[in-house]
């Protein structure tokens, strides 16, 4: 990896886990939401970064920022809504939900998405919110940078472009800490710092193609990704797509699941968007449909390392980063992994927020946070 010196700086002070385990699916979406809800997949509604449901008959993508801003997709309380409602201000620089009006609260500061803002103006406006006049200030700020991601898809986690990418972003809280100094606000600040998921080599030979494996024309929708396909077969369909792909798959390099057999520690069962039919790639393999094969082999980069997420949130490669830094976190401790739905109430605690149900483990919290705090051994319901 990359020189990353302040992010060493601020791990060695504080708290740095070992792993920070996402959710199941280790995609984007999910994992942002339930880092700031508490909350399973299932028990949100956020089941990955595409999702179709079937009461409302539509689809949400990424992309579409209609739909993105609807608030019908995002179940949960985000920290920045239980902050509003208790009479404190939230403020959020990218991070998904906060364009839709969740309990019909949005974060006093926020802005849609648009990945061409440079970091440094993000950082700046962070910096800039916290020197408001008090009854304006925010209490919490988030904020979201995409590029080791980016990086790590289009050239894998061990390349030379994710290092440079990490020392990009490691100079960006460098320069964080250091306006934070020079503004006399670093000791009264709290850092949480993370990673949404890990990030797996893929080799993109190494691939099933998935719609000749069963007939789509069978399905109502398909959500098809490198890494999951999930399918909402048509009324009396689902036992012969189920057949038809469990005599065409492979022994290797892929796993088929009824909904109601997903195993128990995804908590991945309970919500109408999770399709009753689950197509899970193993690590360092991916799915693909007839249609991109073309585009994808004879593309001239081929055979050079790809990276993906999106699998088994127990593997290694998907395993995230947590670094605390601040007056409530411990100092000079290493724990060995936190889970993404631990971190909502970490967050309430600190504010001095009553928090909103979650699934988070109360332990996490005499784990992280220091002595002054008089911490409840139940989760708050």
């Amino acid at each position: 990896m990359a020189p990353s010196p302040h992010l060493n700086a601020l791990a060695q002070a504080g708290l740095v886990a070992d792993a920070l385990q996402p959710v199941f699916p280790s995609k984007t979406f999910p994992n942002h939401y339930s880092l700031v809800t508490g909350l399973h997949p299932e028990n949100h509604g956020v089941i990955d970064n595409g999702m179709y449901d079937p009461e409302f008959d539509a689809r949400f993508t990424m992309s579409n920022s209609e739909e993105v801003g609807n608030s019908r997709w995002w179940g949960g309380e985000p920290i920045w809504v239980t902050a509003e409602q208790q009479g404190q201000i939230a403020a959020t620089y990218f991070f998904p939900g906060s364009e839709a009006p969740i309990k019909g609260v949005r974060p006093s500061y926020w802005f849609p998405y648009d990945g061409k803002v440079p970091n440094r103006q993000r950082v700046d406006t962070v910096l800039q919110w916290l020197q408001l006049p008090e009854p304006e200030r925010p209490r919490i700020i988030s904020m979201y940078f995409s590029d080791v991601d980016a990086a790590g898809h289009a050239y894998g986690p061990e390349s030379h472009q994710v290092r440079q990418a990490l020392k990009s972003i490691d100079n960006e809280i460098g320069y964080l800490v250091a306006q934070l100094q020079q503004l006399g606000l670093f000791d009264h600040i709290d850092l949480l710092i993370s990673s949404d998921h890990g990030m797996a080599t893929v080799n993109q030979a190494q691939h099933i193609v998935i719609d000749q494996a069963f007939d789509p024309e069978l399905a109502e929708y398909v959500r098809y990704s490198r890494e999951i396909v999930s399918i909402f077969p048509k009324l009396g369909q689902e036992d012969i797509i189920y057949q038809q792909l469990k005599a065409a798959l492979p022994d290797e390099g892929v796993r088929l699941y009824r909904k109601s057999e997903l195993p128990d520690r995804f908590h991945y069962r309970q919500h109408r968007r999770i399709a009753p039919i689950q197509v899970l790639a193993e690590v360092n393999w991916i799915l693909v449909r007839r249609s991109w094969l073309p585009g994808m082999i004879n593309a001239p980069t081929y055979r050079e390392p790809r990276g993906s997420h999106g699998y088994d949130n127990q593997e290694p490669s998907m395993q995230g980063m947590l670094i605390a830094h601040g007056p409530s976190f411990k100092t000079h401790t290493r724990i060995e992994q936190v889970r993404m739905v631990d971190l909502y109430q970490v967050m309430t605690e600190i504010l001095g927020l009553t928090p909103a149900p979650h699934d988070g483990d109360p332990a996490m919290l005499l784990l992280l946070l220091n002595n002054k705090y008089n911490i409840k051994q139940q989760i708050r319901k």
